[in-house]
């Protein structure tokens, strides 16, 4: 009878043992999955009612933004780039972070940890240690995440004044900058205006030789008063009038950046459109960044030389399909060395092409902080932070629409002696046929004819041909 007695309580006080076990697992796995649940079934009841309705809170303004996603994208882009709602939504994930990991060392300790025989003790403290250290890791990852997201677009994003569509299109000029020790001031080598439709993101880029001669500019400039021909002075092109506006500031009161507002004067009266914002790239920022999303793929189609420019050549880039790392990449769309400006312009289209293409959302959420610091060594623009979400939509409906572009080179374009008038029509016309209607007959320009090859692998393997596309895809 002893032993029955002795059995019979062992065995009960095994399975009270369980159920405490499975109680304090509960209560843990409870404050998971809605915090402050267990204080209200066994805690501090008012807690629990203010842990529950954050947390319900939380669920609504989730489905809240889901419903705006579906709605407008434009307006949840300007949610996520809002430095109000980002500092907001940084310092819930703080508070919230503390806060989730207090209720789960409390739903511990409503478990009687201390009642619990030693192997189920060990248990839950290591299962409540896990949860606490993982919740307050995601977290408080997720808010250092939004800091750089914030503070990214408080310094790159910082210009103030924003700029309506012209004629239903943004035209935002693109600058390649190179700057160093070797070099007089900033010269943008590379330029490209991005002419964008406000509505469906089909995009035509124009590209604008560096070596441009005679320069025009707006009647009542600056510039025009001291070039009323043109920009004829000697070893003046258009790369040069960024240095030149530069270095002459005194002529210029109260701007905050002469070279770029004489610049985008330039090319307004080159192209005749209307530049709504500029953004000038660093070429080592933009190595950065293709380091930061993990590379680009690119169809190469000419042996391209790295280095070679002012220093021996150190390496080449192959023809055919390549995954190119950031200086790589760097090479392609800059070097000319035994290739030209023309072969140049068109590889860097491509490479525009293939960013836009290939750097997906996923891509950016994985990289944010990296990107962000490749950005900030990366990119001056005047396009201020407010106007970030109707460009971010436009950029994913240019996905879907093929790019199309124009380069204002031989044989259109003779760059020693311009033909202004006939370059504007060249740059309305590309407008028109990308917009689907047919050029009327005042801006048809009698075009040359193109290079002749004697077979289609020869015309493939040509990059200036991809200075002049409907479908920029198609010919990279």
């Amino acid at each position: 009878m002893p032993d029955d007695r002795s059995s019979r309580g062992s065995a009960a006080a095994s399975a009270t043992a369980r159920i405490q076990f499975r109680r304090a697992l509960t209560l843990t796995v409870m404050t998971m999955v809605m915090p402050g649940s267990a204080q209200l079934v066994l805690g501090n009841r008012q807690v629990g009612r203010i842990a529950v309705r954050v947390w319900l809170a939380t669920i609504a303004a989730l489905v809240l933004v889901l419903a705006l996603a579906m709605v407008s994208r434009t307006g949840l882009f300007g949610l996520l780039t809002n430095g109000n709602v980002l500092t907001l939504v940084r310092w819930y994930l703080i508070l919230g972070a503390v806060g989730w990991v207090l209720l789960l060392l409390d739903a511990w300790r409503l478990g009687t940890p201390l009642q619990l025989p030693r192997p189920h003790r060990l248990w839950m403290t290591g299962i409540n240690g896990a949860l606490c250290f993982a919740t307050a890791a995601v977290m408080l990852f997720a808010a250092h995440l939004v800091s750089v997201q914030n503070a990214f677009i408080g310094t790159v994003f910082a210009a103030t004044e924003s700029s309506d569509a012209t004629e239903g299109r943004y035209n935002v000029l693109l600058l390649g900058g190179d700057s160093g020790s070797d070099r007089e001031g900033m010269r943008p080598d590379s330029l490209t205006v991005a002419s964008i439709d406000a509505d469906t993101g089909r995009t035509v880029l124009v590209g604008l030789p560096r070596n441009l001669e005679d320069v025009p500019f707006p009647e009542g400039s600056v510039m025009h008063e001291e070039f009323p021909d043109g920009f004829t002075c000697d070893d003046c092109y258009l790369n040069s009038v960024h240095t030149w506006a530069t270095d002459h500031a005194d002529l210029f009161p109260g701007s905050d950046d002469p070279g770029m507002d004489a610049t985008v004067e330039a090319v307004e009266a080159v192209t005749g459109l209307t530049i709504n914002y500029h953004a000038m790239v660093n070429m080592q920022g933009f190595a950065q960044l293709i380091d930061a999303v993990g590379g680009v793929t690119v169809d190469v189609k000419e042996r391209t030389a790295i280095g070679g420019i002012g220093s021996p050549i150190t390496g080449w880039i192959e023809a055919g399909t390549r995954e190119l790392d950031g200086d790589e990449a760097l090479w392609y769309s800059r070097s000319r060395v035994q290739n030209s400006d023309f072969s140049r312009m068109g590889r860097q289209k491509c490479v525009m092409n293939a960013m836009l293409q290939q750097l997906s959302p996923s891509k950016v959420l994985l990289n944010v902080e990296e990107i962000a610091a490749s950005s900030e060594a990366l990119l001056h623009t005047d396009i201020p932070a407010g106007e970030l979400n109707t460009f971010m939509d436009l950029a994913l409906k240019a996905r879907q629409e093929p790019m199309s572009t124009v380069s204002l080179v031989p044989p259109l374009v003779y760059t020693g002696n311009p033909d202004y008038p006939t370059v504007r029509r060249l740059v309305d016309e590309a407008i028109a046929v990308a917009e689907g209607v047919e050029a009327p007959p005042a801006l048809q320009t009698a075009r040359l004819d193109l290079p002749s090859f004697d077979t289609p692998e020869q015309q493939a393997a040509d990059p200036t041909l991809d200075n002049q596309s409907e479908n920029l895809a198609e010919t990279c």
